[in-house]
């Protein structure tokens, strides 16, 4: 099956209503907005000066020079955080310095530096247009402006935009649980000794920080030997704590890939299984109760390509936002591809200002070393080779 039929199937088997929770706008970085925020007021709520000087009208000094200068009657001084009414009357200002209101009847801000910074009079040397250093009430925001949208990852400066508006806590979109267990009776874990005929896991290590660096939530990891029980009963412990488990390894059909019997067994719902793709072919997706299973293949750039391609559109799907959505766009192939594959492929690459070329070393599914230097994969068409100067498809891995 397609790689794009096997998404939209996994799309339409969950439930898009994310759960929400309300914080602290201090705890929102990085979280999914889950309403929308509209301006109670507008911003700024009244005139403010944009810088140190004399609240003026314009007209009453437009003939304004240094060598004549216009002598006004200074009303008084008003400070960032002030307030006063005044009655304005004619040839009169008013000192204000930035961020101060400037009141009713004046229009502009003479700089401190053009007038001779009197006290009870000023002379002004220099003639200013309406509204110059003058920051109109709502100029930023206008009452009932939407100035968050649901679906949007908030930034410190969303953040500082809702704070602005004295918004203390905002509706945030609860991250879902994710879980990943390795398989393999081969895995041992980092940090301990290698026994005969093992390797270290590294593949739920890659996944994991995948899922940290977007800021998704990590119920548990673990690696699991490739025995039938064993698994049954880890995968039932992994689904009580996460809405999504992701399995690596034991999708095939060898003798030990025991993963689609045990899901069998426990009853799930097999949404696909099998992408015509390569690498990676053998993966499947699954619910069982309430949970998600997308199970890859052991091989790591197999399981980081699948996990790519179908682990962040339900991302953006349970999370109610696109921002989890890789990057796609096209670019400029750098370099020759000359081998001919009968099935499209994912070719790990490396895309800079426009341009794409492959690492250096083995492209071996099973290779991991050269995927440091890769940024993104190239969707390749079955049946293609690749020239220099070709135009190719390319998708940015996301949590990298």
């Amino acid at each position: 099956m397609e790689a794009e039929s096997c998404e939209k199937l996994l799309l339409e088997a969950v439930n898009g209503d994310s759960r929400r929770e309300r914080i602290s706008i201090d705890d929102a970085w990085g979280r999914v907005c889950a309403e929308t925020v509209y301006a109670p007021f507008m911003v700024p709520p009244f005139p403010k000066s944009a810088m140190d000087g004399y609240a003026v009208k314009a007209e009453e000094i437009k003939n304004a020079a240094r060598e004549c200068p216009v002598k006004l009657t200074v009303a008084g001084e008003l400070c960032a955080g002030d307030f006063a009414l005044y009655d304005r009357k004619p040839m009169t200002a008013v000192r204000v310095m930035t961020g101060a209101p400037v009141p009713e009847g004046f229009d502009a801000v003479v700089r401190q530096e053009d007038t001779d910074y009197g006290q009870e009079t000023v002379s002004v040397y220099r003639p200013v247009a309406p509204y110059t250093n003058y920051c109109k009430a709502g100029e930023d925001i206008t009452e009932g402006q939407c100035v968050v949208e649901r679906g949007v990852r908030l930034t410190s400066v969303h953040i500082g935009l809702l704070a602005s508006l004295g918004v203390a806590y905002v509706e945030a979109v609860k991250p879902f649980q994710t879980a990943v267990i390795a398989t393999g009776s081969e895995l041992c874990a980092p940090g301990e000794k290698l026994g005969p005929g093992q390797i270290y896991d590294s593949i739920s290590h890659m996944l994991c920080s995948s899922i940290r660096r977007e800021g998704l939530a990590l119920s548990g990891a673990w690696i699991c030997a490739d025995e039938e029980e064993l698994f049954l009963s880890r995968l039932r412990e992994a689904c009580s704590k996460a809405d999504v488990v992701i399995t690596v390894g034991g999708v095939s059909v060898g003798k030990k890939d025991i993963v689609p019997l045990v899901l069998k067994k426990l009853g799930a719902r097999e949404i696909f299984r099998g992408v015509d793709i390569q690498p990676g072919t053998p993966t499947m997706a699954s619910i069982l109760g309430d949970t998600v299973i997308l199970s890859l293949s052991g091989n790591p750039y197999a399981a980081l390509a699948h996990f790519q391609l179908f682990f962040w559109p339900l991302a953006a799907k349970l999370m109610g936002s696109r921002d989890f959505l890789p990057r796609r766009e096209t670019a400029v192939f750098s370099g020759e591809y000359a081998k001919v594959n009968k099935r499209r492929r994912l070719l790990r690459a490396l895309a800079a200002e426009g341009h794409v070329e492959l690492p250096s070393g083995i492209h071996a599914s099973s290779v991991i070393h050269n995927l440091a230097d890769c940024n993104c994969f190239i969707d390749l068409e079955a049946g293609r080779c690749l020239h220099q100067g070709d135009t190719v498809k390319i998708r940015y891995f996301k949590g990298e």
